[in-house]
């Protein structure tokens, strides 16, 4: 069954969609009913593709198939060019799913071969998020080791022609934590290879690859990354881009929504992604909280050990550094605020945030003391020079302008409101996951300029009516939406005060 392609200007996120009409030529409507999925293939090359039928003739002709953007990507075709379709077998990988769902324990090569499914899109979201609960349910060490491995090799492997490669990797859950933008360029500048390939936010504010965004571009390929780690010793980019380990990238889009966030499957994404990357020695920063993701001190020493486990199998070198979790780290909340503050910082300007700073460089000096010519414990003084001197801010332009710089400067929200404080008293805690949440309510990451500046920090005193953050906002309806959730539930508390603060807009 033969059909002509027809591009479906619908942007179907990572699901491939392939769309035939109601008179369809190549099959018979009835026939339409006794399947869901298609695959579509073409001189070798093949997708797996849901199906839709349309009834809207102008759309889509009856010798015609149409492909949504993933799918016509995908496929790499023209318009025009024809294709083959035939019903979709289920993959024989989904039997061993049933196994792991069935709770016994799967070999590497059954791993292997699921992954590699995923990573083909030869999986339904429901079939995804089936084995990602039969995994959180029990996954032994065995199995992590090989789901770690089959997620690196099913994508981009970069190789680098230095003994050395570094990376640093924060497991997420606090706002404003954007040090990465600050560690590579003093990284660069003492003159280690650190090519960064960083996340786009999923249920966050912002991502190291948002905030880039601000300032140079992130969606480089393979090679235009290559070439400004040659020229600059480093990069930021967008990983998701480069193909690395791109199985996580859609295992990460199911689990999040099922809020499936296991120390196994954490693992198994991160070190995936540094193995895929090339890198030798890897820090990795641990906030422990109340509110983070790690909540207390014995579930920090398991997720310790068990990148030091995995990591052992890998030939990777890991520093686990266990840092403060308890607040936003920074003033700003939202790609561009957040961007702010990183540059504040690189230009040693004296209102640049202090705890953003400080903790740039302690992880940056982990960094460096991977360097063997360094002596422990000197890391720090090396990169507080770095900064310092000015190299560090040399460093980062020019990975801005190998990039690609940015071709305006967006600025922070019109709209603000500042969330007042209702009475007298010291700031207790604040709650990191909510927090967030108002800043992507305001409308981060997708609008640049909205976001949260946090005024007050832990420890401070605070009077009636005093800020403790002000939100930003481009659009009337998220701004409306982020104050009324502020004033039902601020994310402050203070001590010796009763009742929440509220917002005043």
């Amino acid at each position: 069954m033969r059909l002509k392609i027809r591009r479906i200007p619908l942007d179907t996120l990572r699901e491939n969609v392939a769309v035939l009409a109601s008179n369809c030529t190549a099959l018979r409507p009835e026939a339409f009913q006794a399947f869901k999925r298609l695959e579509v293939q073409h001189d070798g090359r093949s997708i797996v593709a849901s199906l839709d039928i349309c009834h809207d003739r102008s759309m889509v002709g009856p010798d015609e198939i149409g492909l949504t953007e993933p799918a016509f990507r995908r496929m790499g075709l023209a318009e025009g060019e024809t294709v083959s379709i035939s019903p979709a077998r289920s993959p024989q990988s989904l039997e061993y799913v049933r196994t792991k769902i069935g709770g016994e324990t799967l070999n590497r090569h059954q791993i292997e071969s699921i992954i590699q499914d995923i990573a083909g899109y030869r999986y339904s979201d429901m079939e995804i998020a089936a084995f990602l609960v039969a995994c959180a349910g029990f996954l032994s060490t065995d199995e992590l080791l090989h789901l770690t491995f089959a997620m690196a090799a099913a994508g981009t492997s970069l190789t680098w022609d230095a003994p050395i490669v570094v990376d640093k990797h924060c497991i997420g859950g606090i706002p404003g934590n954007r040090t990465s933008m600050i560690v590579v360029p003093i990284v660069a500048a003492h003159g280690f290879i650190m090519p960064k390939t960083s996340s786009r936010a999923i249920t966050s504010p912002a991502g190291t690859a948002d905030t880039m965004e601000v300032l140079a571009r992130v969606d480089l390929t393979i090679d235009e990354m290559k070439e400004v780690v040659g020229e600059c010793n480093a990069c930021l980019v967008w990983g998701g881009h480069v193909n690395l380990s791109p199985a996580d990238d859609i295992l990460i889009g199911v689990e999040r929504p099922l809020n499936l966030d296991t120390r196994e499957q954490m693992v198994a994404s991160i070190m995936s992604k540094k193995k895929s990357a090339g890198s030798t020695h890897l820090v990795i920063d641990l906030p422990l909280g109340p509110t983070a993701k790690v909540r207390d001190s014995m579930e920090a020493l398991r997720l310790r050990k068990l990148f030091e486990f995995v990591a052992d199998r890998m030939n990777l070198h890991v520093e686990i550094m266990v840092t403060d979790g308890t607040q936003p780290v920074g003033r700003g909340i939202g790609p561009v605020l957040e961007a702010r503050d990183v540059m504040a910082v690189l230009a040693n300007d004296a209102s640049a945030p202090a705890d953003l700073r400080e903790k740039s460089f302690q992880l940056a000096a982990r960094v460096i003391e991977c360097d063997p010519a360094v002596r422990g414990g000197a890391g720090y003084e090396r990169a507080r020079h770095l900064l310092e001197s000015g190299a560090a801010m040399a460093s980062m332009q020019k990975i801005i302008e190998a990039q690609g710089r940015a071709s305006s400067s967006p600025a922070p929200g019109p709209l603000t409101a500042d969330i007042l404080a209702h009475a007298d008293g010291v700031v207790a805690s604040v709650d990191c996951l909510r927090i967030a949440q108002l800043a992507r309510l305001a409308g981060a990451p997708l609008d640049r300029g909205a976001g949260i500046d946090v005024l007050k920090r832990i420890g401070d005193k605070v009077e009636t009516g005093e800020p403790l953050y002000r939100i930003y906002s481009a659009g009337e309806a998220h701004f409306n939406f982020a104050v009324e959730a502020a004033e039902q539930s601020n994310g402050f508390a203070l001590a010796g005060a009763g009742i929440p603060a509220k917002a005043l807009a």
